[in-house]
C-alpha cells in the first residue's frame, strides 16, 4: 500500500502531456476549498480528477478483492464519498468537475483531450463514457462457482440514485496502449 501513488500516477501523466503537447495550459497542486484536483484550469474554473478504476469503484473495471473483505469494502465506500462530496463543494462553489476514468486515458487519451479542449472552449461538459459518473459502492458474491456478482451503483451527481448490476467477476484489465 504504501508504493501505490495518490498523484503523478502513469495515466495523470500521461493526460497532462498530452494535454500539455495540444497547448492546454492547467495548473498542478493548486488547492481549491482543501481540496487538490489533479489538473485545474484556474480561469475556466475547471477542476479535473483521474480517478483509478480499482480505487474508485468503476462500474467495468472494478475487482472486489478476494481477502480482508471488511477492510476493502470500508476503503471503497469511503474513496466514493470522498468522490460525492468533493464533487459538490466544488460545484457549489462555482466550479465545474469533471472526472475522467484511468481506462478512458488508456484506452483513448486523444479523445479524451478533445473533450476536455471542446469543453473549455464552449463552456459545455462532454462525458465520452456513459458510466462516468456511477461508482460501484458495494458488491456481493452471488454464485462462487460462476464467479458472478451483483454491483450496487450510485450516482456521483445525486447519490440517492442507486442501481444495481450482475456481472461476471474478472480481472482481465483493458488492453493499455503504452
Amino acid at each position: 500500500m504504501s508504493r501505490i501513488r495518490s498523484s503523478d500516477t502513469k495515466p495523470e501523466v500521461r493526460l497532462r502531456k498530452a494535454l500539455w503537447a495540444d497547448g492546454l495550459r492547467y495548473r498542478l497542486q493548486y488547492k481549491v476549498e482543501n481540496i487538490r484536483p489533479d489538473i485545474v484550469f484556474v480561469s475556466k474554473k475547471v477542476a479535473i480528477f483521474v480517478d483509478g478504476c480499482q480505487w474508485h469503484g468503476c462500474p467495468e473495471h472494478y475487482v472486489k478483492p478476494r481477502t480482508r473483505d471488511e477492510f476493502w469494502s470500508k476503503k471503497l465506500r469511503d474513496s466514493v464519498e470522498r468522490d460525492i462530496i468533493q464533487t459538490k463543494l466544488l460545484k457549489s462553489k462555482g466550479w465545474i468537475v469533471r472526472r475522467v476514468w484511468e481506462h478512458e486515458i488508456w484506452e483513448n487519451t486523444v479523445q479524451v483531450v478533445n473533450e476536455i479542449r471542446a469543453f473549455l472552449q464552449a463552456g459545455d461538459i462532454v462525458n465520452s463514457s456513459g458510466n462516468n459518473g456511477w461508482r460501484v459502492f458495494k458488491v456481493d458474491i452471488i454464485d462462487l462457482e460462476t464467479d458472478v456478482e451483483k454491483r450496487y451503483l450510485l450516482s456521483l451527481g445525486s447519490p440517492e440514485k442507486t442501481q444495481t448490476i450482475e456481472k461476471k467477476r474478472s480481472t482481465r484489465k483493458w488492453k493499455r496502449k503504452m
